[in-house]
């Protein structure tokens, strides 16, 4: 039956290269685009809210609080309501996934702005910089280690969530191939795919590292 229904579900578009048609690649390709989307969307979002509760007294005593009542939630269990909302759809495997990464990404961006010394805003003020200019040049630097240990983390974040929102509603990627796999008591792709899960989320991580060495080389020594 298993079987069946993996046969029935798969339908690549035309455009996809013959390489790619493999059911395991197929599966690590939708989950790895699935992950680093949500991530991305995920960050960026977590990335600016930390910011700003961070340096904003104001807006921290606002929504630091709501956001606090909410960091506990496992994003697990809300995903059936995300499906009630959203559909069973892309959207909502992207919105659990942004929902989880926000959380890891808002915390370390918030801590790092924090941490930057107030005088060196003074010192910046002093020489004539001004709103977006001290936020990019002096805060930004300054809550960049916060802010990659918040990005690390919302990585391997963001592949245990694209897992689990692939186990319904989905008809690709590595929690779909479990899912059916389980059905038909296939154990060895079980654990191929799971392997796969780890390389994928690995090697992010590593392209990540690779990636900050390259853009911020004073940072060497602090992101391996």
């Amino acid at each position: 039956m298993a079987e069946m229904l993996r046969s029935s579900s798969r339908h690549m578009p035309d455009w996809i290269p013959q390489w790619l048609r493999s059911d395991l690649v197929w599966d690590a390709f939708v989950s790895s685009r699935r992950a680093l989307v949500g991530w991305a969307l995920g960050s960026v979002i977590g990335t600016f809210v930390g910011i700003t509760t961070g340096r904003i007294r104001s807006l921290e005593a606002y929504f630091a609080p709501i956001i606090q009542l909410f960091r506990p939630l496992p994003p697990v269990a809300i995903i059936p309501i995300i499906i009630v909302w959203l559909g069973i759809g892309e959207p909502s495997k992207l919105f659990s996934i942004a929902f989880a990464v926000f959380f890891p990404v808002w915390i370390n961006a918030h801590l790092g702005a924090q941490k930057v010394p107030q005088s060196f805003i003074w010192s910046a003020s002093s020489l004539g910089s001004r709103g977006w200019r001290t936020l990019t040049r002096v805060i930004l630097p300054g809550a960049l280690p916060f802010i990659i240990a918040g990005l690390r983390t919302g990585i391997a974040v963001a592949f245990v969530m694209v897992y689990v929102s692939e186990l319904a509603g989905a008809s690709a990627g590595i929690g779909y191939e479990i899912s059916t796999s389980q059905l038909a008591y296939r154990v060895d792709r079980m654990m191929g795919a799971l392997l796969v899960l780890g390389i994928l989320g690995a090697g992010s991580d590593w392209a990540l590292t690779r990636g900050l060495n390259r853009l911020c080389p004073w940072l060497r020594y602090s992101v391996r």
